[in-house]
């Protein structure tokens, strides 16, 4: 028996045993199409299966994508996550800023400490509501709890022993003690958020916190608030390391400070502003140029040409306003470093002396005092640059040095004598002959303390207490005979424990005295350096950086490691 049966209700199983004339057998043909209907449904099905399990994997991957763009909006803000516009992200802020604190509290642990703990409680402060909602970390390593770390057996791991007797600690303790000792060799920034109150480290019980807002060192608790201190940028702890050793000098050479432009003549002066970072060098081709010194470029900061005037001597005053330039003329020059103008000083009314190179500022920048002819000492204004007044010696004068509190004048000369003044009344109250001097070519004083040295042509410097040397004393408290040649240069650095004494007669003739110790520093001048005719140097006012100028036009510029400020 045959039936026809719909071309488009066959399968193409049963196409395929259908006769040429499109007819199919009914027979044995019944099972032929009930299983091309069964086909057809599982083909259905699974067709039915892929797009589903295709728009879940799309669903899931959207979703994804949204969450790890939660995640870096959390953990690294607007820098990695920028900010779209958009119905999404809006949604995206609403969440965030309905969401619980940023930041969250590392529970792997029980009660260790934790890194997470301290940045968890800026948060946790807000309401009582806050404080419950914490967010629960992003992934947690189960391996964590399974991993087991015998902390006895390595000596780098011993110091996370709780107990002596401790060994084997489990995986996630081990973590979070490795966090806490990081946290304890590196406490942060915490002391410029006043409100936070600081974990104290160096406790035993690592969960211990002070009551206090800062940790305050031993001593100190009573003498001023903590918020007094966090408002100065002074000094707070004396190192142990205050003082300068004497035997070997630790320094290190650095680029030359005047390297972006050397000069085309010999340097005769070099200094340090207040500021530590300015450095001028002036010398005998007319320029004097600024610096700004690093250590590492030294870029250049402006030069000026003073055109027919080699300098000879160029110096800051010391409130750092001006700039005093000199050399062998009648006249010498003001620079102002604030408006850039230069001013005339000189020729001096009533004087005729025809070269003013030789000068020195008072540390009150309030006067400078010119070596004249014939033994005068040459007192000008800076303010009026007119002479204010004239200081008379027996010999003639070589050098001058003012006292640390600018009341007083030290000066010598030709007939080996050393004079004091007093500026208030410009008389001399004291006269007194320097040991073994014949002609005296240097001065200097300390800026802390009462010391001064002495130098003479012969190449012999003497050390002197003021008070005892006024008193009567005559004897030096140490004599130094390590230069065989004219002294032309002495300086003591910021805090009075190196002195610097230099003749630019012989190379290298450059040798730094430990002043509590009375001794030489036995590695200065460097062995494998030369330091050629050295005709000026000048400490940092922090004594981090010294500067010497010599007749090559280099400055050479060192590192002093025992400050660490320059």
């Amino acid at each position: 028996m045959m039936s026809l049966i719909s071309q488009n209700a066959i399968p193409k199983e049963v196409k395929r045993n259908a006769n040429k004339d499109g007819t199919t057998l009914v027979g044995d043909g019944n099972k032929d199409v009930e299983d091309g209907q069964e086909l057809d449904l599982d083909a259905i099905k699974n067709r039915k299966r892929r797009r589903e399990r295709k728009k879940k994997d799309e669903e899931s991957e959207i979703e994804q994508e949204r969450e790890m763009k939660k995640l870096e909006n959390f953990l690294f803000g607007s820098l990695y996550s920028p900010i779209e516009f958009g119905k999404h992200n809006e949604e995206m802020r609403d969440e965030v800023d309905n969401s619980s604190a940023l930041y969250f509290t590392d529970r792997s642990a029980n009660s260790m400490l934790s890194v997470y703990e301290e940045d968890a409680g800026l948060a946790e402060e807000t309401s009582d509501e806050e404080e419950t909602k914490q967010r629960k970390p992003v992934w947690v390593d189960e391996e964590e709890e399974k991993a087991s770390i015998n902390i006895a057996k390595v000596n780098k791991l011993r110091k996370l022993r709780k107990e002596e007797d401790e060994c084997v600690i489990s995986g996630s303790s081990y973590v979070s003690r490795l966090r806490a000792q990081h946290a304890k060799l590196n406490p942060g920034t915490d002391w410029a958020q006043p409100d936070v109150r600081v974990r104290d480290y160096s406790s035993d019980d690592e969960d211990v916190d002070k009551e206090s807002g800062a940790v305050v060192a031993c001593g100190y608790e009573d003498a001023e608030g903590v918020d007094d201190i966090l408002k100065r940028n002074e000094d707070l702890v004396v190192k142990n390391s205050a003082k300068l050793l004497p035997g070997r000098l630790e320094y290190s050479r650095l680029v030359d400070a005047n390297m972006m432009e050397r000069s085309n003549g010999p340097v005769k002066s070099v200094q340090f502003h207040k500021n530590a970072q300015l450095l001028l060098a002036a010398g005998l081709d007319k320029t004097i140029r600024f610096f700004q010194i690093d250590g590492k470029k030294n870029a250049k900061i402006q030069s000026i040409f003073l055109d027919g005037y080699p300098i000879y001597k160029a110096s800051f005053l010391p409130d750092g306003s001006q700039v005093i330039i000199s050399g062998r003329r009648k006249f010498a020059y003001s620079f102002d470093l604030v408006t850039s103008e230069k001013s005339v000083i000189g020729p001096l009314i009533g004087r005729e002396e025809k070269s003013l190179e030789s000068f020195e500022v008072s540390p009150d920048s309030s006067t400078i005092a010119f070596l004249g002819n014939e033994g005068y000492i040459l007192l000008v204004s800076t303010k009026t640059k007119e002479l204010i007044g004239t200081l008379k010696m027996n010999g003639t004068v070589r050098s001058v040095a003012f006292t640390n509190d600018g009341q007083q004048l030290l000066s010598s000369g030709g007939d080996g004598h050393i004079y004091h003044w007093d500026l208030r009344t410009r008389t001399c109250f004291h006269k007194g002959v320097d040991d073994g001097c014949i002609t005296g070519t240097a001065l200097c004083t300390s800026p802390t303390g009462n010391l001064f040295a002495a130098g003479s042509v012969t190449g012999a410097v003497n050390i002197y207490d003021r008070e005892d040397f006024l008193g009567g004393k005559r004897k030096p408290l140490k004599t130094f005979h390590n230069l065989s040649t004219e002294v032309n240069f002495m300086k003591f650095n910021n805090d009075s424990q190196m002195l610097a004494i230099c003749s630019n007669v012989k190379k290298s003739s450059l040798k730094l005295v430990h002043i509590p110790s009375f001794t030489m520093f036995s590695n200065w001048p460097p062995l494998n350096q030369t330091l050629l005719h050295t005709n000026c140097l000048d400490f940092s006012p922090n004594g981090g950086f010294m500067a010497l100028g010599n007749a090559a036009g280099k400055v050479l510029l060192y590192k002093l490691n025992h400050y660490h400020n320059a």
